[in-house]
């Protein structure tokens, strides 16, 4: 049983402590309490409509005073030493959820305008939190252990009802940027989730598709869930399969590497997910990611995406949880770059085919991976 001890950095952030069982007893108050003397938050960017796309975009300028590659003895998500007061008040810890110090949206919360047009602006409401996975500066996600990995899906559940119930929120989206080729500005193992004040752009596409193929099928079959079949039935690209959960390839995989991980019951979000479900979860994702990080002999650079059902409740009738994989490396030393078709027209054009993809992702163990914890840390160079 994870225990749940939330507790306030010295600037009003919230922080929580998910610890497991028999690795530390209650939370001390000294193990809780920030000593840094922390500037006030600041008021939250904005949000503006662009007309021509119907999208919101959010504005956030702040950001680009944050923390960027720092050395490990100034990590900030790295336990609190006398010479590293960092963002973790506690000397040790299992996985901790804390809203980010500078974050796209919020800290505050509420509703943006209903009825946009073109020069409507709004605060950008919503909350961004920071998932630390591991006390333990080098490494990732796949090098922690099942019990750990265990862990963080219960903090995605426990974070992903928590702010769907926030003022406004309309989205929650849990995700992992790994590696200096995907942008990364911390080295330390860890995660973030967004909840936003509007539906996303590929969220809204998505949802759309959904709610069509569910309303033309009479509520009987949902889109994903359809999907998931056909990817069984037809087992080229399948790369595994579970109780609760199968891992394909695509049919029209956009991306040199893309796997979708995708539960065999309809849940709308992760805190739908029964405990056999995210037991299982736990055990399939690290086996992933293991495959990827075997694919080639330095660690593969990736975007873990959390799909969950907006919190509106005609869309969620018909969406479907599932996490989709993404990676721009199409080679051992080369990139997918997202060029004129890819950036300009949303029109991707694909260096690989998504059954030679499942092949050798079959083909690879999802045992430890070879590279050593510390070229883990840097990211993929290629």
């Amino acid at each position: 049983m994870t225990r749940i001890t939330p507790t306030s950095l010295s600037d009003g952030r919230e922080l929580i402590y998910f610890d497991e069982a028999g690795t530390t007893a209650s939370r001390s108050s000294a193990e809780t309490t920030d000593h840094r003397d922390l500037p006030a938050r600041g008021e939250p960017g904005e949000v503006r409509y662009d007309a021509l796309t119907g999208e919101w975009v959010a504005v956030a300028a702040h950001r680009q005073s944050r923390t960027h590659l720092p050395p490990a003895d100034q990590c900030p998500i790295c336990p609190t030493t006398a010479a590293n007061p960092s963002e973790i008040p506690a000397s040790d810890y299992d996985v901790i959820v804390f809203e980010n110090r500078f974050p796209s949206l919020g800290p505050a919360t509420g509703s943006i305008p209903e009825h946009p047009e073109w020069g409507t602006t709004g605060p950008a409401y919503g909350r961004c939190e920071v998932v630390a996975f591991t006390p333990e500066h080098t490494g990732s996600f796949s090098t922690l252990s099942e019990t750990r990995a265990r862990t963080v899906v219960e903090a995605w559940a426990h974070r992903t009802e928590a702010l769907s119930a926030l003022p406004g929120i309309k989205q929650v989206f849990p995700f992992e940027n790994r590696g200096a080729d995907i942008g990364v500005t911390l080295h330390h193992p860890h995660g973030q989730i967004y909840a936003y004040p509007y539906i996303t752009p590929r969220a809204s596409v998505m949802a759309s598709a959904a709610a069509a193929f569910y309303e033309k099928n009479d509520g009987r079959e949902t889109l994903t869930g359809s999907l998931l079949r056909s990817e069984r039935e037809a087992g080229t690209r399948m790369i595994l399969e579970g109780e609760h959960f199968s891992a394909y390839v695509p049919f029209a995989a956009r991306w040199p590497l893309e796997i979708h991980l995708v539960p065999h019951r309809q849940v709308a979000d992760l805190a739908a997910l029964s405990g056999g479900e995210r037991d299982e979860l736990a055990h399939v994702y690290l086996d992933l990611l293991k495959r990827l990080d075997n694919l080639y002999p330095t660690p593969t650079p990736y975007i873990s995406a959390w799909h969950q059902a907006p919190v509106d409740d005609l869309l969620r009738r018909s969406g479907y949880l599932h996490l989709q994989i993404t990676s721009p490396r199409r080679a051992a030393d080369k990139l997918k770059f997202l060029a004129g078709s890819e950036a300009a027209m949303g029109a991707f054009i694909n260096d690989t085919t998504p059954e030679s993809v499942a092949d050798r992702l079959r083909a690879v163990t999802g045992s430890e991976p070879s590279v050593p914890n510390t070229a883990m840390a840097q990211g993929a160079r290629s």
